[in-house]
């Protein structure tokens, strides 16, 4: 999602792609928003002007690479690149698209106005699709390469997200999906396109026709535990300690680290800070605490900023009625235990763990006719197999613990703002 690859008239690549985490683009970001509003632009795309956008990259090689922005003819996401080079069409799909800063998400349609603010030609943009279309056929040359048959059908697809809550059965108002992967993101379908007025939540078209979705995101959930394994879970040959090693470890500390917190800023936060300066933070360190607790903290620091988004569900009147969980978060039961405690409510898992790839190929299903909808394919495949129930005593304590956290990035914004001075200008 939200990567930017550039072909010339050729159809060859332009530069490297500049992919979903690159945030070089703040300065594109503040410019865009003063010249268009914050209010307007939320107006326009659902959402506010963040560096992980795809627009936001274009004007940045615009600015700084205008002898290759010259160049550009097309304008694509990194799938819909794979999607050219099968079949030869230039295309992607709203739920994707919605990810651009390009797209009017309330209308299903390239934005006009977006176009002419950030003056984008409109045919550097591939053709829109609903996710279940198809949309090409697999090229003589897409055969040669790859051994497909030719004139195989290609569906439009989606981005990860809206493919892994297809994948995971969340078609409908009330379901709510919270899956931890590199990133961590907390999906909920909607019957309209639900606005947060201050854009902290990304507001998109679902990869259901007529259906849209909303949904906050932590940069850094399951890259947290990765990056405290990588750097402190080493043993002298250089192996890397499991995580099940990990998490049985820290299974053995009570709920809350004793006093441990952990914000999981690593990569500049989302929602809902949008603050590309924020950091990661082990606050209340002792000399009582050890290895464990620094574990448990970053898998409930992880939790607690995928609660954020569903305090926001709560001021938007979005629904939540069942917790799905996803991605490797739902694979330990600690951290299933954690997310139900801190969430305060049951979690489930299904019987679909291939995630995103699953979602797709049920996609791929209605397209070519095995099912009359999503919704069809989804109620014919997946289905709840586990749930972890709430610990009232647990909860209670991170109802308290949580109140902590939220205040954290309050107490520590404006430090994380002077540490990066230092950093840039040392």
């Amino acid at each position: 999602m939200h990567g930017a690859v550039m072909l010339d008239e050729q159809g060859s690549v332009v530069r490297p792609a500049l992919i979903w985490c690159d945030v070089r683009t703040e300065k594109q970001c503040r410019d865009l928003t003063a010249k268009i509003g914050l209010e307007r632009l939320i107006q326009l795309t659902c959402n506010p002007a963040l560096a992980n956008f795809t627009l936001t990259k274009l004007l940045w090689v615009g600015e700084n690479e205008p002898e290759n922005w010259k160049r550009v003819r097309a304008v694509m996401l990194p799938k819909d690149y794979v999607r050219f080079r099968l079949t030869g069409e230039r295309a992607t799909d709203l739920a994707d698209a919605s990810g651009t800063l390009l797209l009017d998400v309330a209308h299903r349609r390239w934005s006009p106005e977006m176009l002419e603010a950030a003056e984008i030609d409109e045919r550097l943009l591939p053709a829109l699709h609903e996710s279940s279309d198809v949309c090409g056929q697999i090229s003589s040359k897409g055969a040669a390469e790859t051994g497909l048959r030719v004139g195989t059908p290609v569906v439009a697809g989606a981005g990860d997200q809206a493919a892994g809550a297809t994948g995971m059965g969340i078609v409908a108002a009330g379901t709510v999906s919270a899956t931890i992967g590199t990133s961590g993101v907390v999906f909920a379908a909607t019957d309209r396109p639900a606005l947060d007025p201050r854009g902290r939540m990304h507001t998109f078209c679902h990869a259901i026709p007529g259906r849209w979705h909303v949904m906050g995101v932590t940069q850094a959930a399951g890259l947290s535990l990765r990056w405290f394994r990588d750097n402190f879970a080493v043993d002298s040959s250089g192996a890397r300690e499991s995580y099940d090693r990990l998490t049985a470890e820290a299974a053995k500390i009570p709920a809350g680290s004793d006093g441990l917190l952990w914000t999981p800023y690593l990569m500049g936060e989302r929602t809902p800070h949008l603050d590309s300066s924020a950091r990661g933070a082990l606050v209340g360190l002792t000399a009582s605490h050890t290895r464990a607790h620094v574990v448990r903290a970053i898998l409930e620091g992880v939790a607690f900023s995928l609660r954020d988004t569903f305090t926001l569900f709560q001021e938007m009147d979005v629904p939540v009625t069942n917790i799905r969980l996803g991605g490797g978060g739902a694979r330990s039961p600690l951290w299933r235990q954690i997310q139900a405690d801190i969430y305060g409510c049951d979690v489930h898992t299904v019987n679909s763990t291939e995630g995103p790839a699953f979602g797709a190929a049920l996609l791929a299903q209605v397209g070519t006719g095995g099912f009359a909808s999503v919704a069809e394919a989804c109620d014919a495949t997946v289905r709840p197999v586990d749930s972890t129930r709430v610990d009232p005593k647990a909860q209670s304590y991170y109802d308290r613990a949580y109140a902590v956290y939220r205040q954290l990035y309050l107490d520590l914004r404006n430090s994380f703002k002077a540490i990066g001075a230092l950093v840039e200008q040392p």
